[in-house]
């Protein structure tokens, strides 16, 4: 059987989970990144170094974003979530979010040159070179969809 999620049911799986999948569109093309992200409850956030994903939603702000939970090919349950990219500026949110992906063991990719806000593998605080610090975004949500199927 195929069914429509309620809206508690989709809230508790943007909350239990902590992987999903972004779609970003470039006019041309349409992109999915798997990727780890917070949920809020008004806004799903992210991290990501400065790349070719976040040109493509500075260009172009509407995204998706897909959670699933999959035990087989007829018992799966989906969410997709429609919205805009925010990139976020305020140093004290982009620290608090650091810190928040920190808590639930979500760690920010860095490369070897990059020093990141916060805790790091030791437990030792962190400085951040500005120019390597990862770009914090978050998706303000429109919409929410889910579906599932029990088999």
């Amino acid at each position: 059987m195929i069914g429509k999620l309620t809206n508690q049911q989709i809230e508790e799986i943007l909350e239990d989970n902590v992987w999903g999948h972004l779609g970003c569109n470039d006019g041309l093309n349409t992109y999915v990144y798997p990727l780890n992200y917070l949920y809020d409850g008004k806004y799903i956030t992210c991290h990501s170094q400065e790349g070719f994903k976040v040109q493509v939603m500075r260009k172009n702000n509407r995204v998706c974003f897909q959670v699933d939970e999959m035990k087989n090919h007829r018992n799966w349950i989906s969410v997709m979530v429609l919205g805009e990219y925010q990139e976020v500026h305020d140093e004290q949110e982009c620290d608090s979010a650091v810190k928040a992906f920190a808590d639930r063991r979500l760690f920010l990719k860095k490369s070897e040159s990059t020093l990141l806000p916060g805790i790091n593998e030791q437990g030792a605080n962190m400085q951040v070179k500005n120019e390597s610090r990862p770009v914090i975004y978050r998706i303000l949500i429109d919409e929410k969809k889910g579906r599932y199927e029990n088999g």
